[in-house]
């Protein structure tokens, strides 16, 4: 105990420096660019810096211990444990994405903040505790050891591979989408430049080099969230408290709403976008016919516009756009589909930032607030089950600090949750104010810059030169990274910002690579394929699939899948269905048996995936195929109830677990019961 004492005292001091060179790194840096500092080099230094901080941490955290290497060695304090799970934790759907859909979806977007908030209530009454007793290294090692045998760890690992995969990739693209922007690199480059960091954090010395970088991580993520808005905050009120004070800026936003909305410029602008939808319509129900005549279109405009000289510009455009003309009709109907879906979109006017469950009859407010519901929940019971949060409350020295860590988790994430919000008002005041209704001919710089990486687009629909609300489509994840460059602030805020998003990614991207390749190696090399390997040997094997599995997901990512805040709601839609009620009635009900953990998580993994690819564009699906028209993003509400009904069926049809399986039970329940460690 005195041991553990001293040692949480000597990281409380090295953080604290770290901290404060920190700060002193930023101002030195504001001071810079204040001299004629060029904002590339600023954001060169930034990037790079704290990058190679992380690799320091991580080469020096290097070890071939296995327990150090799966679990820290079990010796994280709560606070630090804490710390580390809220980086862990705080992802770039967090950091890049919340703010922004809160932006879009306002009121609904709280939906986001209160379930992963309520989801380490969860966690700290119903799981970290009973997981740490029981020991070991993974979650599958506790769904075999529980449910006798591997059948359960493998379908255990077979889940917990593909919601982290999921997840993982989401991250690796906000690596690429911050590097591409802040370091001027192609999207793909600056992708596999954030891999080389990811790597060196955890290839080397696994949870225990992932853990002190975390926090080191969650100083600068923090940092960089906060320091943009309490400036902004300061900018627009005088109070640099944002949490407290955006309810003002709200008010402003409302009446600035009831302005922008009602301007017939707007109303003209969305009946063009209503026109185009019902065009594209048109040309959908009219294939094959429809896709010929569009190419025929296109061929005597590009003849007539080189026989009579035309601008080269326009025929380059031109000769664009046939080259992007779907070539086969399947394709035309997908992509026309996914153009009319938007169109019709851009024609309707976005929710009333303070408005609850908007929708313009009760229908459409029934719907809008079963959303918020089903989305709350699957977020909830997801965060209770996400392999790589629950992994770190292994790490740590014994039951009571597994706990006590959770409330840190909470402490720490809430910081950021609290303050999300605030940005998403001050950011909209920001573009509704000083962007909405200018000239289209001198936009600001961030218009064009953020638009080379394509998540801000601009369209001058009615050709009047003046950028109509309807007329400007940005990206959800573009909203924090722009903020700091659309108030106009110093470019030292921006490449902090980039500093603390790439901060967010790195750590949870190198805590979910550490739970695939820790599955992997400990789960199925080591439980089923070779029990007698070598500590040296699962080692080495835990290493290699760890550079595998990141080389694939950097490769997923180069595609540019969907928003970073759909991808990481599906992986806690997977992570909801496949293991929480597994894991709950696992640690609460002694009846739980193999038959019915295994129907259960098989089960409800399979009717949420079956809900996503029915219902989502991405898979070819449409929301014309929805239950209770939910969104795919929350598919998990239809696959955790069946998991539940699952088990507690088939366990009751089917003979109990045996004596020593309810013992097991009872150990994992009850804190009296002694200690004795991993079995």
């Amino acid at each position: 105990m005195r041991r553990n004492a001293g040692f949480a005292r000597r990281l409380r001091r090295y953080y604290g420096w770290y901290t404060a060179t920190f700060l002193l790194f930023v101002v030195l840096l504001a001071f810079g660019e204040y001299l004629g500092l060029s904002e590339r080099v600023i954001g060169h230094i930034f990037l790079f810096v704290t990058i190679a901080v992380y690799a320091t941490i991580g080469v020096m955290s290097r070890t071939s211990d296995v327990s150090e290497y799966y679990v820290a060695g079990r010796r994280v304090p709560a606070l630090f444990n804490g710390m580390a799970t809220a980086a862990d934790w705080m992802s770039a759907a967090s950091f890049i994405g919340l703010a922004g859909t809160l932006y879009f979806s306002g009121f609904e977007g709280l939906a986001f903040v209160t379930g992963w908030t309520g989801g380490f209530v969860l966690v700290a009454l119903l799981l970290a505790p009973y997981l740490r007793k029981f020991g070991q290294y993974t979650i599958p090692d506790f769904l075999g050891a529980r449910y006798q045998g591997n059948v359960a760890r493998l379908v255990g690992l077979a889940a917990a591979v593909l919601a982290s995969f999921v997840y993982l990739v989401a991250q690796i693209y906000g690596v690429g989408l911050i590097t591409s922007r802040f370091v001027s690199v192609e999207f793909e480059i600056g992708l596999f430049i954030g891999l080389a960091g990811i790597l060196v954090c955890s290839f080397l010395g696994g949870m225990r080099a992932v853990t002190w970088t975390q926090v080191a991580q969650y100083v600068i993520l923090i940092i960089a969230y906060l320091v943009p808005v309490v400036i902004l905050s300061y900018k627009l009120t005088g109070i640099p408290i944002p949490q407290a004070v955006y309810g003002t800026v709200l008010q402003e936003i409302s009446t600035r709403e009831d302005v922008l909305l009602e301007a017939p410029t707007e109303r003209e602008v969305r009946g063009l976008y209503a026109e185009r939808a019902d065009e594209l319509a048109a040309r959908i129900a009219a294939l094959p016919e429809s896709l010929e005549r569009e190419r025929r279109k296109l061929i005597e405009q590009l003849n007539e516009m080189r026989l009579n000289t035309a601008p080269a510009r326009d025929i380059a455009l031109t000769e664009r756009a046939l080259r992007d003309l779907p070539r086969t009709p399947a394709e035309a109907q997908q992509a026309w589909e996914r153009a009319r879906l938007e169109a019709l979109e851009r024609s309707r006017p976005p929710p009333r930032h303070a408005d609850a469950h908007p929708g313009q009859t009760p229908q459409e407010s029934a719907v809008a607030r079963n959303n918020f519901l089903a989305l709350m929940f699957v977020l909830m019971v997801g965060t209770a089950a996400l392999p790589h949060i629950l992994m770190r409350y292994y790490t740590t020295p014994g039951v009571a600090e597994a706990r006590r860590s959770v409330m840190w988790s909470l402490f720490f994430i809430f910081l950021l949750y609290v303050t999300a919000p605030a940005y998403a008002v001050f950011a909209k005041w920001e573009v509704y104010h000083n962007l909405v209704g200018s000239s289209i001919a001198v936009l600001p710089d961030w218009v064009a810059s953020w638009g080379r990486v394509g998540l801000v687009r601009v369209e001058d629909l009615n050709g009047d030169g003046i950028l109509q609300l309807a007329e400007l489509r940005l990206n959800t994840d573009v909203i924090v990274l722009a903020t700091p460059e659309i108030a106009g602030l110093p470019y030292v805020v921006s490449g902090l910002v980039a500093a603390g998003g790439l901060a967010a990614a790195l750590s949870t991207a190198d805590g979910l690579l550490l739970t695939i390749s820790n599955a992997l190696s400990h789960d199925l090399y080591y439980k089923v394929v070779n029990p007698r390997a070598s500590a040296h040997r699962r080692l080495v094997i835990s290493k290699s699939q760890l550079l595998v599995v990141a080389v694939v997901a950097a490769w997923v990512a180069s595609m540019r899948p969907d928003n970073i805040l759909f991808m990481v709601g599906l992986a806690f839609s997977i992570g909801a269905s496949a293991f929480f009620p597994a894991l709950v009635l696992g640690i609460f009900w002694k009846r739980a048996n193999r038959p019915g953990a295994v129907a259960g998580m098989l089960l409800g993994l399979a009717l949420t995936l079956f809900y996503v690819v029915r219902t989502h564009p991405f898979f070819g699906g449409s929301m014309a195929n929805a239950w209770f028209d939910i969104n795919p993003i929350s598919a998990g509400v239809f696959g955790v109830p069946l998991g539940f009904f699952t088990i507690v069926v088939v366990s009751l049809l089917t003979p109990p677990p045996p004596q020593e399986i309810q013992d097991l039970v009872d150990y994992v329940r009850y804190p009296e019961l002694p200690e004795r460690g991993p079995r």
